[in-house]
C-alpha cells in the first residue's frame, strides 16, 4: 500500500496538533540555551528537556492536549553526515512506529532550509524502510504497519519526494527478495517474480537459459550451475528505455544471484552454509536500483542482468582443478568451488560488455576478506577507472550508503597465475581475496569504465543507518547518488 506524503509550507499550530497523535519533532541543536523557534506547546517541551541534563539523541512525552499528542524530538548539527542523519531518523521514527499508527507528522521548526530538507528526507527514507513488511511465516506475523499518510510541517519549500521513494521501493524489493528462504526463491521462481515486475513496469526482458549459455560457451557460469538438480539457471537480462529516445549508451546494472550457496564439492560447514540464501542480495540490489532508475524515469537507457543460479553438490558439479573457458575465450582453472560468484559474474560480465555501455556496476556478497576488511558497515569498491575513485567516495558519502576504494593494480595478477589456464578462479592461500576477485572480473569487461561492489554491508546486525533490518539492501541509494551526478556523467 503507497503511503500518501502531504507537505505544508506553515508552521505546525496548537489546532494541528487536536488531530494529530503522533509527532516526530526535530530541533536545531544548541535550542536549550538559544531563542526558542516559534513552536506550539514549547514550554512542554523545553521542561522535557531540561529534565535530560544527558542530551539523549531522543526524547519523548505527551502533550497535555485533547489527542495527547505523543513526541519523539531530538536536535540536529547542521554539519550532521547523512549517514548520522539516516541513523538519527531510525531513532526517531521508532517510538512512534511502535504505536503503529496510520497517520505521523514530521515537524522542523527553526531549521534552515537546506537542513530541513535534508531532515524530512532522512525522515521519509526512514519511514518508507521501517514500514515496509519483510517475509514472514510465521503462523502468528507480526501486525502489518498501518502508516498510511505522512505530513510534514515547516518546509520552505515543498521537498521533491520522488527519489527518496523511488529510492525506498528499490532497497525494500532487495531486503524482500533477499529475505525469502532459499526454497521460497529458486532460480525459477526467482525469474517468475522479475516476469512480473517487467510486465508492471513495462522492461523488455530476455532469459538465457543454459542450453543457449552452453551454445554461447559461457562456460564458467554452466561450470556452477550444473550441479543443480534442476536446470532452471540462466543470465536474465533486463532493459528500461526513457520515453525519449536517446542516444546516450546504456548503464549496466550486474548482480550475482546465487540463490544457494552450499559451497560446491568445497562444502561449507553449517556455521557458514547458514544464512546462504542471501548470497543472491547482489541481484537483488542491482533490480532495486534498476526499479529505482525506473521509476524515477531517467533520460537514458539502463540494462539490468541477474546471474541466477544455485552452488549444488552432486555427480555433475563442478571440482577443483576443472579447466572451463568463459564467453570471452579466457580458460579459467578452477581451484575452490566456493568461489562461484566470481565465475557466474565473469560471464554475466562479458555478455553486458559486449553492449559497450556507459558504465557497468555489478554488485556481489563476494568475499569473506571484504568482511574482514571492512567490517559489515562499509562495503568494498573496486574500479578500472582512477579518475572515479573519489566520485565513488563522495557518492557513499552523499547517499549515507558509505564505500570505501581497494587497490586492484596488476602486480596481484601473480597471484592467480596458472600453470595450465589463462588464469585462476583464486588463490588457496587466502589473503587479499576481494583484490583478487576484483583483478580476476576486471579481465570480463573489456575497457569499459566499470565499478565492483563487493557487499560486505550487505547484512549488519542491527540495522545500518535507517535500515531497522539485518539484511540492509545496501547499495540502492549509493547507485541513484552516483548515477545521476552530473560530475561523474561528464566523466564517462
Amino acid at each position: 500500500m503507497k503511503i500518501k506524503i502531504k507537505q505544508h509550507v506553515s508552521t505546525l499550530t496548537k489546532s494541528d496538533l487536536e488531530t494529530c497523535q503522533n509527532l516526530v519533532m526535530v530541533l536545531p541543536e544548541g535550542i536549550r540555551n538559544e531563542k526558542w523557534p516559534t513552536v506550539a506547546w514549547r514550554e512542554v517541551l523545553k521542561e522535557r528537556l531540561s529534565r535530560d541534563p544527558a542530551e539523549s539523541a531522543v526524547l519523548e512525552c505527551d502533550l497535555p492536549n485533547a489527542t495527547r499528542t505523543h513526541i519523539s524530538f531530538g536536535c540536529v548539527k547542521e554539519d550532521i553526515s547523512p549517514f548520522a542523519l539516516l541513523g538519527l531518523a531510525r531513532q526517531l521514527i521508532a517510538p512512534q512506529l511502535a504505536q503503529n499508527p496510520a497517520s505521523l507528522s514530521l515537524c522542523m521548526p527553526g531549521l534552515p532550509a537546506k537542513l530541513a530538507s535534508r531532515v524530512s528526507e532522512a525522515l521519509l527514507a526512514a519511514l518508507l524502510a521501517a514500514s515496509e513488511r519483510m517475509p514472514s511465516l510465521k503462523s502468528k506475523p507480526a501486525p502489518a504497519s498501518k502508516l498510511k499518510s505522512i505530513l510534514i510541517y515547516n518546509q520552505k519549500k515543498p521537498l521533491d519526494t520522488r527519489r527518496v521513494e523511488a529510492s525506498a521501493a528499490g532497497n525494500n524489493l532487495a531486503r524482500y527478495l533477499t529475505t525469502l528462504p532459499p526454497n521460497e526463491l529458486t532460480p525459477g521462481l526467482y525469474r517468475k517474480r522479475v516476469a512480473k515486475l517487467a510486465k508492471q513496469h513495462g522492461w523488455k526482458m530476455q532469459f538465457h537459459t543454459m542450453a543457449a549459455l552452453r551454445k554461447k560457451k559461457a562456460g564458467a557460469f554452466v561450470a556452477v550451475a550444473q550441479g543443480s538438480p534442476e536446470e532452471d539457471a540462466g543470465i536474465l537480462h533486463l532493459r528500461y528505455e526513457p520515453q525519449k529516445k536517446s542516444a546516450q549508451p546504456a548503464y549496466a546494472l550486474v548482480g550475482k544471484g546465487i540463490c544457494f550457496d552450499t559451497g560446491g564439492m568445497n562444502l561449507k560447514p553449517a556455521r557458514y552454509m547458514h544464512g546462504m540464501h542471501e548470497d543472491m542480495e547482489g541481484s537483488a540490489v542491482a533490480l532495486g536500483s534498476f526499479l529505482a532508475l525506473s521509476e524515477l524515469r531517467v533520460n537514458f537507457p539502463v540494462d539490468c542482468w541477474l546471474a541466477l543460479a544455485q552452488n549444488h553438490i552432486g555427480p555433475k558439479a563442478y571440482k577443483q582443478n576443472d579447466v572451463v573457458t568463459a564467453s570471452n575465450g579466457t580458460s579459467i582453472e578452477i581451484i575452490h568451488t566456493d568461489a562461484e560468484g566470481r565465475m557466474v559474474l565473469a560471464d554475466t560480465l562479458a555478455f553486458a560488455a559486449k553492449k559497450k555501455p556507459a558504465m557497468i556496476i555489478d554488485y556481489a556478497t563476494l568475499t569473506g576478506s571484504c568482511v574482514a576488511a571492512l567490517g559489515t558497515n562499509y562495503s568494498g569498491a573496486f574500479t578500472n577507472r582512477d579518475s572515479l575513485i573519489d566520485d565513488i567516495i563522495q557518492a557513499g558519502r552523499d547517499s549515507g550508503e558509505r564505500v570505501w576504494p581497494f587497490p586492484i593494480d596488476d602486480d596481484y595478477d601473480k597471484a592467480l597465475d596458472s600453470h595450465i589456464a589463462d588464469v585462476k578462479q583464486c588463490s588457496l592461500d587466502g589473503g587479499a581475496d576481494h583484490i583478487l576477485a576484483s583483478r580476476f572480473l576486471k579481465r570480463f569487461v573489456d575497457d569499459v569504465p566499470w565499478l565492483h561492489v563487493d557487499l560486505s554491508a550487505g547484512n549488519n546486525k542491527g540495522g545500518l543507518a535507517h535500515i531497522p533490518t539485518d539484511i540492509t539492501g545496501f547499495g540502492v541509494r549509493f547507485t541513484l547518488e552516483l548515477l545521476l551526478s552530473r560530475q561523474v556523467q561528464d566523466k564517462l
